[in-house]
């Protein structure tokens, strides 16, 4: 009983030290806050199909198809690194260095080109 006296005692006492006094912590300045708040955030494409090819060679090219109509992620291997392809309007061919791909994502056939390989027909 000694103690819980002692304790409520001790805990009355710390809580008449605190201040009254009003606490505002500020991170960053205002100029911070406009630049972060001005940039426009723009999302990347997201992968909206992925489809395997068998090309005229007898090779697979795989392709994402992303959602905004005007890109395409191309490999051809199955895990291998994604060369992206980019056309400046929906529906037109997508182009990279070296890389060529006529079609869309609901085509059955798409025209592929790479270097060493030239341009030919696939079939999903």
């Amino acid at each position: 009983m000694n103690r819980i006296l002692i304790i409520a005692a001790l805990a009355a006492t710390a809580l008449t030290a605190c201040g009254k006094e009003n606490h505002t912590i500020v991170a960053g300045s205002k100029d911070d806050n406009a630049a972060i708040n001005a940039a426009a955030v723009v999302m990347p494409p997201a992968i909206e199909s992925s489809k395997s090819y068998r090309c005229k060679d007898n090779s697979v090219v795989y392709i994402d198809w992303l959602n905004d109509k005007k890109t395409a992620d191309l490999r051809s291997k199955k895990d291998g690194e994604a060369t992206r392809v980019v056309s400046a309007a929906a529906g037109k061919a997508m182009t990279a260095a070296g890389y060529s791909l006529t079609g869309t994502k609901d085509s059955a056939t798409i025209t592929v080109e790479r270097p060493g390989k030239g341009s030919q027909s696939c079939k999903a």
